[in-house]
């Protein structure tokens, strides 16, 4: 079963069971997934269709920031329980320490020393960044570059 295909009954299962929060998640990231198909005029693969879903958490996470400092409770459960939903459908995320091993191991293919200051880190995110996509988010490594080079 194709992501597309999985979103579709996992989005008639929560109309079913009146799961209002996950029908509505589901129902954006479809309406994402249906707005890149009319404007590339093309079928969109399981790997797309994760690229998408990273997209919409970041957009929440991101969000998430906003309303701490805003101290809007109602609306960070509401997307924290968006985000929930959005991970069952995501490939399995790297931890810290894994990125971190990837980053040093990347490092030591191009020949960058631990504690090698700032200088390399343009270099070092642009070579880890492609082997991450859709399983790590960019600011934990950024972070994890930074802790490399720090």
């Amino acid at each position: 079963m194709t992501l597309k295909e999985r979103l579709n009954a996992d989005f008639k299962e929560a109309m079913k069971n009146k799961e209002k929060v996950r029908k509505e998640t589901i129902s954006f990231v479809r309406a994402a997934i249906k707005q890149y198909e009319v404007d590339n005029r093309e079928e969109i693969d399981d790997a797309g269709i994760a690229s998408i879903l990273a997209k919409q958490v970041k957009m929440r996470k991101d969000a998430l920031a906003d309303f701490e400092s805003a101290d809007r409770t109602d609306l960070i459960d509401a997307y924290n329980a968006e985000i929930n939903v959005l991970m069952d459908y995501m490939p399995k995320q790297l931890t810290a320490e894994e990125i971190l091993d990837l980053v040093g191991k990347t490092a030591a293919d191009m020949g960058i020393e631990q504690g090698g200051g700032k200088s390399s880190m343009g270099k070092l995110m642009g070579a880890v960044m492609p082997k991450v996509k859709g399983v790590a988010d960019g600011n934990d490594v950024k972070k994890a570059v930074e802790q490399f080079l720090a």
